[in-house]
């Protein structure tokens, strides 16, 4: 089927080839074939946050948007602080606890380190 990489921005499964480059129908992010020989798998396998930087299991990170909760009427505020985070595979890649709110998934792109 499709051999193609993932996009390293958002994950996407749906890459397809344009001309040498890869291209993301998802988020229209560009990658050359040398980027993903000279990246490797590593660079699949990192998570960012907001501002680029690489998150990892047990960081603290700071929410920088007020968050909708799913099947709630509550809002997780912008300037949270959440502790002890976990990186899992999918769309919402952060497995956290939050004080007041309980278990929840975040998505990286709306966190920062620190």
């Amino acid at each position: 089927m499709n051999n193609l990489p993932n996009c390293p921005k958002c994950n996407s499964e749906y890459t397809y080839e344009d001309g040498n480059l890869y291209v993301c129908p998802e988020c229209a992010h560009e990658w050359s074939m040398e980027e993903v020989a000279a990246n490797g798998t590593d660079e699949e396998q990192s998570v960012k946050d907001a501002n680029g930087n690489i998150l990892n299991d047990g960081d603290t990170i700071t929410i920088i948007k007020d968050l909708k909760v799913k099947g709630s009427s509550s809002v997780l505020k912008i300037g949270t602080k959440v502790k002890n985070i976990r990186l899992v595979e999918g769309d919402h890649n952060i497995d956290c606890k939050i004080d007041g709110f309980g278990a929840m998934k975040l998505k990286s792109e709306f966190v920062k380190k620190g």
